[in-house]
C-alpha cells in the first residue's frame, strides 16, 4: 500500500513538474487567427424544386425533348473569409470560437433550351427557355475543441472538430428567361419578353459539423502562419421564398405579381387547406402566400484554409 502511495506520488510529481516545463514554453494563453478559405463539394444531391420546375437540365429540338438528364450538385463549394479567437488550457487542449463570412460559387439549379421560343402544351401553357441559377451567402459560428500535438522545428500540428451555426444568411435564385408576357391583339399569338427574376430563400435554423487537421509556423515570438484541411457537412431547410426582384425587357414588372407569385411558405405537408393549386380543390388564394414542400440544400465541403495567427 505505502509502496503504491509512493508510486503514485512520484506520478503527481512528475506531471506536476511537466505542465510547468510546458507552461514556461508556451506562455500565451489566448490567440488570434486570420485568413481565407476554398471549398470544393464533397457530396452532389438532387437540387430542390426552382418555381415550379424539376431540377433538369432538358434539350428540345423542333419541338421534340431529345436530352433530359438530373441537376445535380452541392452548394459547398466556394469562398469563405473568417476571424477566430482561441484559448489554450493547457499545452495540449484549447477552444476555438471562429466568425464566418462564406459566398459559394453559382450553381445551375434547372433549365431547359429549345431551338423554338415557344412550344405549346396546353392552351395556356408552354415550354420556353429558361436558366436558374442559385447562389449561397451566408454568417456562421463555429465553436471548436482543439488539441494540439507537440511543436518541432516551428511546426506545431494540431487537430479540431466542432459545430457550425449559420446565424444570417440566404439562397438567391436568379431566373432568366424568354417567355411569353403577353398577347398579340390583333393575331392571339403570344407575345415574348426577356424576363429575369430574383428570389431570396430564407433558412430555418440548422446545426453542422467541421472537423480539422493543421498546422502552424512560427515566424516570430508572436507571430505564426497556419494552414487547415478542413472537412464540414451541413444542409439549409428552407423556411421561406420572396421575389424582390422582376423585370419584363429590363422594366421593373414586379408590381404586377400577386402575393402568392412573390410570397411562399414553405411546409413539411401540404393537403387540401394549403394554399396549393395541387391539393387544394378551390385552387390558389392570390393575395395569400403560396404553399409548398419544403426541400433541402447541401452545402458539404473539403477545404484549404491559409491565414495568420497571432499569440499573446
Amino acid at each position: 500500500m505505502k509502496k503504491n502511495l509512493f508510486l503514485l506520488g512520484m506520478l503527481v510529481c512528475s506531471m506536476v513538474t511537466m505542465a510547468q516545463t510546458e507552461s514556461a514554453d508556451k506562455p500565451e494563453s489566448w490567440y488570434f487567427k486570420l485568413g481565407g478559405s476554398y471549398f470544393n463539394q464533397t457530396a452532389s444531391t438532387e437540387f430542390p424544386t426552382v418555381g415550379g420546375n424539376a431540377a433538369l437540365d432538358r434539350t428540345y429540338v423542333g419541338g421534340a425533348l431529345v436530352s433530359e438528364k438530373s441537376v445535380t450538385g452541392s452548394f459547398g463549394q466556394g469562398f469563405r473569409t473568417g476571424i477566430t479567437a482561441g484559448y489554450r488550457f493547457s499545452v495540449r487542449l484549447g477552444v476555438e470560437l471562429g466568425i464566418n463570412y462564406y459566398t459559394s460559387n453559382t450553381k445551375t439549379m434547372a433549365q431547359t433550351q429549345s431551338d423554338r421560343p415557344y412550344i405549346p402544351t396546353s392552351a395556356t401553357t408552354g415550354i420556353y427557355n429558361f436558366k436558374s441559377e442559385g447562389q449561397i451567402t451566408a454568417f456562421d459560428v463555429a465553436p471548436a475543441i482543439v488539441m494540439f500535438l507537440g511543436e518541432s522545428h516551428g511546426f506545431e500540428p494540431y487537430t479540431k472538430v466542432g459545430i457550425l451555426v449559420p446565424v444570417h444568411g440566404d439562397l438567391e435564385i436568379t431566373t432568366n428567361a424568354t417567355a411569353p408576357v403577353g398577347v398579340n391583339p390583333g393575331t392571339g399569338a403570344p407575345v415574348f419578353g426577356e424576363v429575369r427574376s430574383v428570389d431570396k430563400v430564407k433558412p430555418n435554423p440548422t446545426l453542422g459539423f467541421t472537423a480539422a487537421l493543421g498546422t502552424s509556423y512560427k515566424l516570430g515570438k508572436h507571430i505564426s502562419a497556419f494552414a487547415e484541411l478542413e472537412y464540414r457537412n451541413f444542409t439549409v431547410h428552407g423556411k421561406t421564398k420572396e421575389t424582390t426582384d422582376f423585370t419584363v425587357n429590363g422594366q421593373d414588372a414586379l408590381a404586377t405579381r400577386t402575393t402568392a407569385q412573390k410570397h411562399t411558405n414553405y411546409q413539411d405537408r401540404i393537403d387540401a387547406t394549403s394554399n396549393n393549386a395541387l391539393t387544394n380543390p378551390n385552387g390558389v388564394d392570390s393575395s395569400k402566400p403560396l404553399d409548398e414542400l419544403s426541400s433541402y440544400v447541401g452545402i458539404s465541403g473539403l477545404g484549404l484554409t491559409l491565414g495568420l495567427k497571432y499569440s499573446l
